[in-house]
């Protein structure tokens, strides 16, 4: 099981990061459509980064849960995973405005791929442990939708905080 759970946690970088990379691009491509809106970034805000991370980890999740059945506490490993990788978008991206004022768009994009690789490290390292706990796995997975209704509904109204505002028009939302 360690060896396949490192594979499986490979697969699922390799797979959010290229459809997080996708999904940046899936509003624009659209023409704006409103049905890519809640699963595609629609504008350079820090939110709308935190959002092509999470889709695509939670689609990873619900396609890798059918090959973890045995694990009790699957989604409690899978809501760690999400909620590092999520935290740590803004973390870095902040941390590094603060310290470095401004920095090319690759820093960026790097800070999407370490967040995405420590999230997937995270869980290879709790999967390798003893199950974490055996009660409210249900819990853990409702967590986790309702952080998905929330991607979809700041999509359409922000709140007015600099989280949600695009750091290149001062606009929010899909502008």
């Amino acid at each position: 099981m360690k060896r396949t759970s490192f594979l499986w946690q490979g697969a699922g970088f390799a797979f959010s990061t290229l459809l997080g990379t996708l999904l940046h691009f899936l509003y624009d491509w659209t023409g704006g459509s409103l049905l890519s809106a809640p699963f595609s970034g629609v504008n350079e805000s820090t939110w709308e980064h935190m959002k092509l991370l999470f889709w695509p980890m939670f689609l990873f999740a619900l396609i890798q849960r059918p090959f973890f059945r045995d694990r009790k506490d699957y989604w409690p490993v899978k809501g760690l995973g999400i909620l590092l990788g999520l935290a740590l978008i803004p973390v870095l991206f902040y941390t590094g405005r603060g310290v470095f004022g401004t920095y090319p768009d690759w820093v960026n994009i790097g800070i999407f791929y370490v967040s995405a690789a420590l999230a997937y490290f995270l869980e290879w390292r709790l999967f390798r442990k003893d199950p974490l706990t055996r009660k409210g796995p249900w819990l853990a997975f409702a967590g986790i939708c309702l952080l998905g209704v929330l991607f979809a509904a700041f999509t359409f109204a922000q709140p007015q905080i600099p989280l949600f505002q695009d750091p290149l028009t001062g606009t929010y939302g899909m502008g």
